[in-house]
C-alpha cells in the first residue's frame, strides 16, 4: 500500500514539473514571438495559395498568442493582415474594422512601417467600395510613412495603387505621373512583381490615351516579366489588356487569341479559389471523421490480428473513400452551377455597365463642349464690354457719365465672375484642380484680403476685426491662391449679409507635427443668420437662403460650393454655426507646412526676374492676329497704353506670311477665325520657327482644351477678358525672357 502511494506521489510530482516547465516555456517572450512569426508566415503562404480558410485560422491563433503576451506590435500587424484577407474575400466592413483596430494600436506604439501598410490597405478597401477620394487620402498617408522609413518597395506599390485610382477618376495626367514614379522605383529596387503590374497598368493607360503602339510595348514587357516569375493574376490581367489593344489596332485574330487565354486562365483561377473556399470546412470535418474510424480499425487489428479484420478495414476504407468522392463530386457540381450562373450574371452586368459608361462619357463630353461653346460666346463680347468701359473711364468722361460707365463695368465684372464660378465648379467636379504650394506670409496675405474688401465693408457700415494667434508663425508653404479664394468668398459672404455690424476673422493652431500645422480659420459675423433647414444645403451649387435673399443681396449661389470643393482639395474640412437674426460663423481647418523667413524671401526673389526698365519698348514689335474689329481696336489701345507698337492681321494665312517675312517679338493669336484657325496657324509657324513667343489670346478656358494648345505649340495662354495688370505682367515677362535668351546666345 505504502509502495503504491509512493509511486502515485512521484507521478504527481513529475506531472507538476512538466506543467511548470511548459508554462515557463510558453511565457518566454522569444518563444512567443517565434510562434507568432511562424503562424503569420504560414498564413501568408496560405493566402498566396488561395487557402483563405486556413490563413484566417492561423491569423486567429497568432492573435490569441499575441494578446495573451501583450505584444502590441504583433497585434497591430496581425490585424493589418486580417484586414487584407477580409478585403480579398470581399468582407469590406469586417476589413475596415480590422484595419481601424490595427491603426489604433500602431499609432499608440509609433509603428510607422506597419501603419503605412494599414493605410495602404485602407486605400484598397475604399477603392473596392468606390470611395475614390477617401482612398487617395489613405494612400497619401501611407506614402508619408513609407518615405519617412525609406520603404521603397511599399512606396512603389502604393504609388501604383494611387495611379490606378486616378485612372478610375479619369485624371489620366496625374495617373501617368504616379505610375511612372512607381515603375522607376521598381526598376531601381528590382521589385519584379510591382514592376510587371506597373508596366501593364501603363499599357492600359496609354490604351485610354490612344497611343496603341506604346501601350502594346509596355504591356508585352510587363507580361514577359510576369511569365518569367509566374505571377498568375498579373499574367491574366495582361492577357485581357493585350486583347483590348489588338482590337483597337484592328488585329482581331491576335485579340481573339489573347481573349481565349484570358478566359481559360480566369476559369482555372475561379475554380481553384471556389474549391478552396467552399469545400474546405466540409472536407476537414469529413477527414477528421475518417481519421477516427481509421484509429478504431488499427485498434481492432492490434487486438485480433485476423485476416477477417483486414477485410473489414478494406470495407470501411472503401465506404469512406466512396463517401469522400461523392461529397467532392456533389460539391464540384454545385460549384460549377454557381460558376455558370455567376458568369451569366457578370456578362449581363458588364453589358449594362458598358452602356452606362458610354452614356456617362457622352454626357460628360456634351457638358464640356457646351461649357466650352457658351464660355467662348460669352467671353468674346465681354472682352469688348470690359475693355471699352475701362478705356472710357480712363479718357476723362463727363461727370454725369462716370456713374453709368462704372455700372457698365460692374455688370461686366459680375457676369465674368459668374462664368468663372461655373468653370471653377466644373473643374472641381472633374477633379482637375491641382495643388500648387508656394512660400508666403499668411498674416500679410489675410491683411491684404481684408484691405481689398474694406470698401465693400464700409459701404455696409461694417467693422472688420482680425485676430492672429501670437504664438503662430507667419510664413508657411501652401497653395496661397486657393486659401485666398476661400477667404475672399467667406468674408465677402459675411459682408453681403451684414449691415451696420462687425466681422471677426481669427486664425489659430489646433495641432503641430513635424513642421505641419493644422490651422483653424474662423469668419464670424452678426448679420442676418441662416435657418436650420437651409444650413444643411449651404455647400451645394446654386444654394442660397431663398429667392428673396438672392434678389435682395445678389450673388450666384456658387461661392460656398467652390469653398467646399477647394477645402476638400486642400485635405481640410469646413462647418458652420448660425442663429437666425444673430449671425453666422464659418470654421475651416487645413494643414500647412511651416517655413523659415529666409525661404520665403528666396522664393519671392525667384518669382521676379529681370528689370522692366531695362527694356527698350520702342524696338518691340507685336503682331495681333484677330478677326473681330472691336477686339482689334481694344487690344491695340491696351498695347498703346503700355507704349508697345503692334501690327494687326485678321486671318491665319496672312499671319503666316507676315511672320515669314518680318521679325516679331510676340504674337497674340486669336483661336476662332475664318479660314484656318489659330491652332492651325500656330502649327504652321512652328514648322519654320520653334522659338517665337506665341500667346493664345482666347476666350476658351476649359481644362479639357488645354492639351490642344500645348500640342499646337503655344508659349502660353491669355484668357479673354483679362485683367490689365495680368496682361502686362505676361507680356513683360515674355519680353524679358526673350532679351535674356538673346544675350546668352
Amino acid at each position: 500500500m505504502f509502495q503504491r502511494t509512493k509511486h502515485i506521489s512521484i507521478l504527481f510530482l513529475l506531472i507538476s514539473l512538466n506543467i511548470y516547465s511548459q508554462n515557463s516555456i510558453s511565457e518566454d517572450p522569444e518563444i512567443l514571438q517565434n510562434n507568432i512569426d511562424y503562424s503569420i508566415s504560414q498564413s501568408e503562404k496560405d493566402i498566396a495559395n488561395y487557402n483563405y480558410f486556413e490563413a484566417q485560422k492561423k491569423l486567429d491563433e497568432a492573435l490569441d498568442i499575441a494578446e495573451k503576451g501583450h505584444i502590441k506590435k504583433s497585434i497591430g500587424f496581425i490585424y493589418t493582415l486580417k484586414g487584407k484577407l477580409e478585403l480579398i474575400i470581399e468582407e469590406q466592413d469586417k476589413a475596415i474594422q480590422s484595419i481601424s483596430r490595427a491603426i489604433e494600436v500602431q499609432h499608440l506604439i509609433n509603428d510607422n512601417t506597419n501603419l503605412g501598410k494599414s493605410y495602404k490597405i485602407f486605400g484598397d478597401i475604399y477603392v473596392s467600395k468606390k470611395k475614390y477620394h477617401l482612398a487617395l487620402d489613405s494612400y497619401t498617408a501611407a506614402k508619408s510613412k513609407f518615405q519617412k522609413e525609406n520603404l521603397d518597395k511599399d512606396l512603389a506599390e502604393t504609388l501604383l495603387s494611387e495611379g490606378k485610382t486616378y485612372i478610375l477618376l479619369n485624371n489620366h495626367r496625374k495617373a501617368r505621373k504616379l505610375i511612372e514614379q512607381s515603375v522607376v522605383l521598381s526598376k531601381k529596387g528590382n521589385y519584379s512583381k510591382i514592376l510587371s503590374n506597373g508596366l501593364i497598368t501603363q499599357g492600359k493607360l496609354y490604351t485610354i490615351l490612344r497611343d496603341d503602339q506604346k501601350a502594346l510595348d509596355l504591356t508585352n514587357e510587363g507580361i514577359q516579366l510576369a511569365l518569367e516569375n509566374k505571377y498568375i493574376n498579373i499574367i491574366n490581367d495582361g492577357y485581357l489588356a493585350l486583347s483590348i489593344i489588338n482590337e483597337n489596332i484592328e488585329d482581331y485574330k491576335t485579340s481573339n487569341i489573347y481573349l481565349k487565354k484570358y478566359n481559360k486562365l480566369s476559369d482555372s483561377l475561379r475554380i481553384f479559389k471556389q474549391a478552396n473556399l467552399t469545400t474546405e470546412k466540409r472536407t476537414e470535418v469529413l477527414m477528421n471523421d475518417q481519421s477516427e474510424k481509421l484509429k478504431e480499425t488499427e485498434k481492432e487489428l492490434g487486438e485480433e490480428k485476423d485476416k477477417n479484420d483486414l477485410g473489414t478495414l478494406i470495407s470501411i476504407l472503401s465506404v469512406a473513400l466512396i463517401t469522400i468522392l461523392s461529397l467532392l463530386t456533389l460539391s464540384l457540381y454545385k460549384n460549377n452551377n454557381i460558376r455558370l450562373k455567376t458568369n451569366n450574371m457578370l456578362h449581363k452586368k458588364n453589358g449594362e455597365l458598358i452602356i452606362a459608361k458610354e452614356k456617362a462619357e457622352l454626357a460628360s463630353k456634351t457638358k464640356a463642349n457646351f461649357l466650352s461653346t457658351v464660355t467662348h460666346e460669352l467671353r468674346t463680347p465681354l472682352y469688348a464690354v470690359t475693355g471699352l468701359s475701362n478705356m472710357l473711364l480712363d479718357e476723362n468722361p463727363k461727370p454725369e457719365q462716370v456713374q453709368h460707365l462704372k455700372s457698365l463695368k460692374f455688370s461686366g465684372d459680375y457676369l465674368l465672375t459668374f462664368i468663372n464660378d461655373i468653370l471653377q465648379i466644373n473643374k472641381i467636379e472633374a477633379n482637375k484642380v491641382d495643388i500648387e504650394p508656394e512660400s508666403f506670409n499668411l498674416k500679410k496675405k489675410i491683411s491684404n484680403i481684408i484691405l481689398s474688401l474694406k470698401n465693400s465693408a464700409l459701404d455696409n457700415n461694417i467693422k472688420i476685426h482680425f485676430e492672429y494667434d501670437n504664438d503662430l508663425p507667419e510664413n508657411f508653404m501652401a497653395d496661397q491662391l486657393k486659401i485666398s479664394q476661400i477667404l475672399i468668398n467667406l468674408i465677402g459672404n459675411s459682408i453681403k449679409f451684414t449691415k451696420d455690424g462687425d466681422i471677426w476673422i481669427r486664425v489659430y493652431k489646433i495641432e503641430e507635427e513635424d513642421n505641419i500645422y493644422s490651422l483653424r480659420f474662423e469668419v464670424e459675423d452678426n448679420g442676418i443668420g441662416i435657418t436650420k433647414e437651409k444650413q444643411e444645403h449651404m455647400f451645394e451649387s446654386f444654394s442660397q437662403g431663398s429667392i428673396q435673399i438672392n434678389r435682395k443681396y445678389g450673388g450666384t449661389g456658387l461661392g460656398l460650393s467652390i469653398v467646399k470643393g477647394l477645402i476638400d482639395i486642400l485635405k481640410g474640412k469646413i462647418y458652420l454655426k448660425s442663429i437666425l437674426g444673430k449671425g453666422t460663423t464659418f470654421f475651416f481647418e487645413i494643414p500647412v507646412e511651416y517655413v523659415k523667413d529666409e525661404e520665403v524671401k528666396k522664393k519671392k526673389k525667384e518669382l521676379f526676374k529681370g528689370d522692366v526698365d531695362e527694356l527698350d519698348l520702342t524696338k518691340v514689335k507685336i503682331l495681333v492676329v484677330e478677326d473681330n474689329k472691336i477686339n482689334q481696336m481694344i487690344t491695340k489701345k491696351i498695347l498703346a497704353k503700355m507704349n508697345l507698337y503692334c501690327e494687326i492681321v485678321d486671318n491665319g494665312e496672312g499671319a503666316v506670311e507676315l511672320i515669314k517675312t518680318n521679325t516679331y517679338d510676340i504674337i497674340l493669336m486669336d483661336i476662332h477665325m475664318p479660314g484656318i484657325s489659330g491652332m492651325e496657324t500656330t502649327k504652321r509657324v512652328r514648322a519654320f520657327d520653334k522659338k517665337l513667343t506665341i500667346f493664345a489670346l482666347t476666350a476658351v478656358t476649359i481644362e479639357d482644351k488645354m492639351h490642344e494648345f500645348d500640342e499646337a505649340g503655344f508659349t502660353g495662354i491669355i484668357p479673354k477678358p483679362f485683367k490689365q495688370e495680368e496682361f502686362e505682367k505676361k507680356l513683360y515677362n515674355a519680353l524679358i525672357s526673350n532679351k535674356e535668351s538673346s544675350a546668352s546666345a
